[in-house]
């Protein structure tokens, strides 16, 4: 009797040895599963922008991109500069225009053509220096077309930077920043050959860790 209980003993014990093996291969299966699911809805609930969306959005509607990548603050810059290049062309602009009427008109002999004249004070006697001005209306109104041209230069300037900041900003928004960047610098054995022999000689090495 007690022969067969011992026998029945040890065919049970490599069975319940099976289970607990089983249930622990769950466990740790199971685990990295748990994880990443984790993982994953944190995913989810962090936004991750789409490069290619933010640089068709900028290249649409200037800022769109911006806000686009939740960059609100940045707003205020580029429109910002949008506001002072357009005041800078449409004010260059009105001056050139107005030079290049006074020019014209004091070049011509027609005495009906004077609006040159309204850029003075009605006192001031401009027929003595009228040669003079001649030279001052032309120099102005070649410099404030360069200005007005600088200016339209700018505002495309500003509208690029808003593309390419739009673009970059989402893809840099994926870009892992990890906290365990370093630089060790440590003493290093560095072995040369001559052709005929080996020397070593002690150095500097460095080690970047990212």
């Amino acid at each position: 009797m007690k022969a067969r209980f011992d026998s029945l003993e040890r065919s049970l014990a490599p069975r319940v040895d099976t289970v607990n093996m089983l249930q622990q291969n769950r466990k740790v299966i199971a685990a990295p599963l748990a994880a990443s699911q984790d993982l994953q809805r944190q995913l989810k609930k962090q936004f991750v922008p789409n490069p290619q969306r933010a640089l068709w959005l900028a290249l649409v509607l200037p800022g769109a991109g911006q806000v686009y990548n939740r960059k609100y603050w940045k707003l205020p810059l580029f429109y910002g500069g949008f506001l002072g290049c357009t005041y800078a062309f449409l004010w260059n602009q009105q001056m050139y225009m107005d030079y290049s009427q006074a020019y014209l008109d004091i070049m011509d002999d027609d005495p009906m053509t004077n609006s040159f004249r309204n850029l003075f004070p009605p006192t001031y006697d401009i027929d003595s220096r009228l040669e003079q001005f001649k030279t001052v209306f032309k120099n102005r109104k070649d410099r404030y077309r360069r200005y007005r041209d600088l200016s339209a230069f700018c505002f495309i300037g500003v509208y690029l930077l808003s593309v390419v900041d739009a673009y970059v900003d989402a893809q840099l928004s994926v870009f892992d920043i990890s906290p365990d960047l370093s630089l060790q610098v440590t003493p290093a054995a560095i072995e040369t050959f001559n052709g005929i022999q080996r020397n070593q000689s002690m150095g500097i090495g460095a080690t970047l860790t990212f």
